[in-house]
């Protein structure tokens, strides 16, 4: 997910996945014991329609599952929160940043949710059936499931809102999510609603992270008369912005703010907190401070970067690990970015110790590839980034030789010193703001000019989409614990393909990555899909983020996901 706010990644291996959502769930079967590969579960009970196969039956979490702890605490009117300013678009097939996606799971709910610990839990769907070859997933609703209008909510509007996504007029960045799901290659996926309560899914291959998906926005269901009604507009209006999540947007005045109030016919209404949450849209870190520091706010997204080492003492200073990494794009087909080995120079030019040491401040760490940290292996406890490994010495003792590779680069190219004068495009934040002028000194010592220039981030987001620039900052959190996230950015035709890069070989590893069930055989693929992003050097990975917040240390209740997202429907005082 596009990296415009901070925000908490906590790290479960994938293998755990289902027995934790089976225990989360109080699932009424035990589980029997068997040996699996990461992301399977044993043979626990019927397959609803089937009388010959099997699967494992998960059941869904009761109102007071630890979500939040709300239901027992009095209700607060209102909490006032900063996560950002304006979203580009807060349509949960369309978004594809941090902030929008904040504001969408407030609205809008899948078919299964994360709790306070990171952990998949059943959430629209009451019983997830999988079966024994983990092809075939069986979702049954609750029953009595309404859109914020009091219209019925059923499994036909998960059928509709899954192909939406895939459709071409949609233009999806995350389109490719769906490529797991069978049908996708045609342009219809095999997900069926079988009757209003019951969703049938036929996967590709053994996914382990697939139950993740359905508690990703892109997989949240949207109203098709509503959207038949007011095309792209629906997602801008209150009134025509009808979701199914915990909260319903009632007044959104740009530059200003986004409130919600508690949906009154969400099924899990028990369970929430807050009557009312407003989203304070800015993105001036020492007015946001100000604001939290008068008590105007109760949560900020960022703090100043001058003021970290000020704030590290505050208990309401929150520093956290994220599995994600700070990056610079590199238009690839820009005429004068063509040549990857200009690419390598910018990339070994930078100081990465210098960055995360004085400006970033906070436990950044270097990166020397492009899969973050925190992200699983094949085998069982194992490190994608320790088996990987790094493509270059990011730390502070490799500089010195990463510098002279690449002044030998640069005067292989421009013999004559005729070199090209770059732009770099970042959005509004004193961090990216330093960072830039950092590159821009980096550069120069090689023989390379850049201009900087800084963009609104609704504009900004565009502008990288659609390859209007040269260099950009960039930086991508991980959707899931698997690589495949991370790599799926670069396949051909993408709609987060930033560097407008495209590999036949690269799209081909990640395609029988994702189509193959032998885990060991699909790891293999996608660590060498990531060579050939360093034999390339389509970018160049500066460090891996943390997560930086102000939290009122008298709100309880309030967490965050594996996916980022910032959860306030459970808070309370």
């Amino acid at each position: 997910m596009k990296k415009g706010f901070k925000h908490l990644c906590r790290v479960f291996v994938a293998v755990l996945l289902i027995a934790t959502i089976v225990v989360a769930a109080g699932c009424k079967k035990k589980q029997e014991q068997a040996d699996t590969e990461p992301g399977e579960s044993s043979s626990v009970s019927t397959d609803p329609g089937s009388n010959s196969s099997s699967g494992t039956d998960l059941d869904a979490a009761p109102p007071d599952s630890g979500l939040g702890g709300a239901a027992n605490a009095p209700a607060v009117p209102e909490f006032a929160v900063v996560i950002g300013s304006d979203p580009d678009t807060i349509d949960p097939a369309l978004s594809s940043a941090s902030d929008g996606a904040t504001l969408i799971i407030h609205g809008f709910e899948g078919l299964c949710s994360l709790d306070k610990d990171g952990i998949v839990i059943p959430a629209q769907a009451e019983s997830i059936y999988i079966s024994d070859d983990g092809l075939v997933y069986t979702f049954i609703l609750h029953s009595g499931l309404k859109w914020s209008d009091g219209s019925p909510l059923t499994a036909r509007d998960f059928e509709y809102s899954w192909n939406r996504a895939i459709a071409p007029e949609t233009a999806t960045n995350y389109k490719y999510m769906f490529d797991l799901i069978s049908g996708y290659d045609k342009g219809v996926l095999d997900v069926t609603a079988v009757d209003e309560l019951t969703l049938e899914v036929h996967l590709v291959a053994k996914t382990p992270y697939f139950m993740e998906l359905t508690a990703f926005p892109t997989f949240f269901p949207v109203k098709e008369d509503i959207i038949k009604a007011h095309g792209d507009a629906w997602a801008i209006k209150p009134e025509t912005y009808i979701g199914n999540g915990p909260y319903k947007l009632i007044e959104w005045v740009p530059g200003s703010h986004m409130l919600y109030e508690k949906n009154p016919y969400y099924w899990d209404i028990v369970a929430l907190g807050p009557e009312r949450i407003r989203f304070v849209l800015m993105d001036d870190h020492n007015a946001m401070l100000a604001g939290f520091n008068s008590g105007a706010f109760s949560f900020i997204d960022d703090v100043p970067t001058n003021e970290i080492p000020a704030l590290k003492d505050r208990n309401d200073f929150h520093i956290m690990s994220q599995i994600g990494t700070y990056y610079v794009s590199f238009n690839v087909n820009d005429p004068a970015l063509r040549n990857p080995k200009l690419r390598q120079a910018l990339t070994l030019a930078i100081d990465r110790d210098f960055i995360t040491l004085n400006i970033g401040q906070a436990g950044q760490i270097p990166a020397g590839a492009f899969v973050s940290l925190g992200i699983r292996d094949a085998a069982l406890g194992s490190s994608f980034r320790a088996e990987g490994g790094d493509y270059f010495d990011p730390s502070g003792a490799g500089y010195a030789a990463n510098l002279a590779k690449a002044k030998e680069l640069i005067a292989g190219l421009y013999p004559n010193g005729n070199i090209p004068t770059f732009e770099y495009i970042y959005d509004p934040s004193t961090q990216h703001q330093l960072i830039a002028e950092a590159l821009k000194k980096m550069w120069a010592d090689i023989g390379v000019n850049i201009t900087t220039k800084s963009q609104d981030w609704a504009i900004f987001q565009n502008t990288r989409k659609n390859g209007d620039f040269q260099i950009a900052r960039n930086g991508w959190l991980n959707d899931y614990n698997d690589p495949v996230g991370m790599l799926d950015l670069w396949i051909t035709g993408s709609g987060n393909n930033d560097a407008q890069w495209s590999n036949s070989k690269y799209d081909s590893l990640i395609s029988k990555a994702k189509s193959t069930s032998n885990q060991a055989e699909r790891f293999r693929y996608l660590h060498q899909a990531e060579d050939i992003l360093f034999d390339e050097w389509v970018l160049a990975p500066i460090y891996y983020y943390v997560d930086l917040y102000m939290l009122d240390p008298s709100v309880n209740g309030f967490y965050a996901s594996p996916l980022g997202y910032k959860y306030f429907m459970y808070a309370y005082r």
